[in-house]
């Protein structure tokens, strides 16, 4: 038995959607680059430059994990996927960007009490985003997140 430690990754974010074709859609519209076109609408992989959105059924995506598929929850679920900036302008951008692409607003951006300005939208899933430029949090040229020691 090994007993080295094995390395931590994160890479994929799977959401499990409604209907695959309009979220396959949404996340194109935002310019989230889809990979392995030929899973067809089984499953949609998107490219974000560091890690993977997955799109999956909701449903197929419950029983794979042997959990109920309902209640869906219409309520906060206590995730947030974030989508950083460099500024505020960014961040205004980024979020008029989304709700035209048929996100809806969940909260206008604002001044943060951290030194942050944020805002917050939901997919056509409700699945919350929060577009956000936060102090000392920098994103790269090559679109990952760069955090300070």
């Amino acid at each position: 038995m090994s007993t080295k430690k094995p390395v931590p990754r994160f890479t994929v974010i799977t959401l499990g959607v409604n209907d695959i074709r309009a979220s396959i859609a949404f996340y194109e519209a935002l310019g989230f680059a889809r990979k392995m076109n030929a899973t067809g609408e089984a499953v949609a992989f998107f490219d974000t430059g560091g890690t993977v959105i997955a799109l999956f059924p909701w449903d197929q995506l419950a029983g794979d994990a042997k959990l109920p598929d309902q209640p869906r929850p219409k309520t906060f679920r206590g995730t947030t996927l974030a989508w950083n900036c460099n500024s505020t302008e960014e961040v205004d951008a980024a979020l008029d960007f989304a709700i035209s692409c048929g996100a809806s607003l969940l909260k206008p951006a604002h001044k943060t009490d951290y030194g942050g300005y944020s805002g917050y939208f939901a997919d056509p899933d409700n699945h919350t985003w929060e577009v956000v430029v936060a102090p000392r949090i920098e994103v790269g040229e090559d679109r990952r997140v760069h955090l300070p020691d």
